[in-house]
């Protein structure tokens, strides 16, 4: 819409009552707005047009289009029944092969697309008789979409079965309330799941009945899981909103969505602005996209690396606090840390996790790896290095940084000797940066009181 400077229109297609649920309406608003994709008008309910797609119903009738049918489900029902019944019969070698043959021709008769006896017309069987109104399904021919990524394809006429337009209690049917919506609306591309492709053959009779014309039509390939099979449930999250709770940014979904089944070259990060300057549907693959989360991830890391700090912090606060309530100390840690943490995950659960060595409490838990290391010479080191770092005039990277190099080099040691006391004693051996950047961020008090806190023997074991 944006790339033909159209208008992007929402409409909540709502004609099945048992799954239009009010839940399921605010699902799709509030994760297009999470995506950033607000429509340029309210959206429109097919519910509330049910009046109209009537209107239009009966005037298929009198044009002679759409006619009133008097079939029962149970007919229908007994029809596929004995379909059923004589295509199993046709199976079994032990009739001759005539009988089979025949059995074989009057199941596909009775299973083929349902042409009504109803649609020349005719006398109700019963005052008041239920009915439906169908459509009156082209008798011969063929019926041919154009389609902007399938390209042209067309199927016989007689595969198309005198669909329901209205149902016998009076309400309108997806299939005619879609078509006439979508004129109404001014609709110029229907672009779906090729899911859907099927139902364009059964559409397009509807417009031609109603002398209206036929939308553009794009069918885009379906998202298959990494093993090939169409994505479901067992791949994981489905819904946007899901997506949204397992630490996504909005930008990465939308861009990495546009990358499914299309391309610009080999650029790989693209604003919706870019995207809406260069998407066409003729750069659509045919053949199905495969999900990779492992791309996904990637491509979310780099979103969360690009991403403004205070945004970011708004985020990874708002996930730790989902366990428990963060101090204002410990909210102007994550404050102080995020510019050199914003690498350390690739979703904001998996960033907020990476905070934890700022968030945990004195006395620290220490697992076995932990405890060895602030043993005998380890702790002696310790112990030294406290006094250094207790002297310095000023608490800076810097400053830690180089603390840490002179005390080395002085007691010829590496930082391969002092690093793991260290560390054990500030992070409880939690995944962590450098320890001159941890020093820097937990600041001089905290610092120092983990360190005493080891050096008094002060500590929880890890079970």
């Amino acid at each position: 819409a944006r790339h033909n400077q159209g208008v992007f229109l929402l409409r909540v297609e709502d004609t099945d009552t048992a799954r239009s649920t009010p839940e399921a309406t605010q699902a799709i608003l509030s994760g297009l707005d999470w995506l950033g994709m607000q429509p340029d008008a309210p959206p429109v309910f097919q519910s509330a047009n049910a009046r109209r797609h009537l209107e239009c119903a009966e005037s298929m009738i009198a044009n002679g289009t759409a006619f009133h049918c008097y079939t029962t489900p149970g007919e229908l029902q007994a029809r596929r029944d004995e379909g059923e019944q004589k295509r199993k019969a046709a199976k079994d070698e032990a009739l001759p092969a005539s009988t089979r043959a025949i059995l074989k021709r009057e199941s596909e008769m009775l299973l083929a697309p349902y042409r009504s006896p109803w649609r020349e017309g005719g006398k109700p069987p019963a005052p008041n008789a239920p009915c439906t109104i169908r459509l009156r399904a082209p008798d011969k021919g063929s019926i041919q979409i154009r389609d902007a990524v399938q390209g042209d394809i067309s199927i016989g006429a007689d595969e198309i079965d005198d669909l329901i337009l209205v149902r016998a209690d009076g309400s309108p049917t997806y299939m005619l309330a879609v078509v006439v919506d979508d004129h109404d609306m001014g609709i110029t591309h229907v672009i779906r799941g090729d899911d859907h492709l099927r139902n364009a053959f059964r559409q397009t009779p509807i417009f031609e009945a109603m002398g209206w014309e036929v939308p553009v039509f794009a069918h885009l390939p379906m998202i298959h899981g990494p093993d090939g099979a169409k994505l479901s449930k067992r791949h994981g999250a489905l819904s946007v909103e899901a997506y949204r709770d397992m630490g996504y940014l909005p930008e990465t979904l939308n861009n990495y969505l546009l990358r499914l089944g299309w391309s610009h070259g080999d650029q790989e990060y693209f604003t919706l602005d870019e995207a809406a300057g260069l998407f066409t549907l003729q750069a659509v693959n045919k053949s199905p996209a495969q999900m990779d989360f492992n791309k996904l991830a990637s491509m979310n890391g780099h979103y969360i690396r690009s991403a403004e700090t205070e945004r970011l912090f708004n985020l990874v606060t708002g996930e730790l606090e989902k366990d428990a309530e963060l101090t204002d100390v410990q909210r102007q840690r994550i404050r102080r840390a995020l510019p050199g943490m914003k690498d350390r995950g690739e979703t904001v659960p998996a960033l907020a996790e990476a905070f934890r060595f700022l968030l945990i409490q004195r006395p620290l838990t220490l697992n076995k790896k932990a405890r060895k290391s602030l043993k005998g010479e380890g702790l002696d080191r310790l112990s030294s290095l406290r006094d250094d770092m207790a002297a310095l005039d000023t608490w800076t990277l810097q400053s830690l940084e180089k603390a840490l190099t002179e005390f080395c080099d002085r007691h010829s040691l590496s930082m391969g000797q002092i690093g793991p006391p260290l560390r054990a004693a500030l992070t409880g051996n939690l995944p962590a940066p450098d320890l001159g950047q941890v020093m820097d961020w937990l600041g001089r008090e905290e610092t120092l009181a983990r360190i005493d806190d080891q050096l008094a023997g002060t500590n929880m074991e890890a079970n």
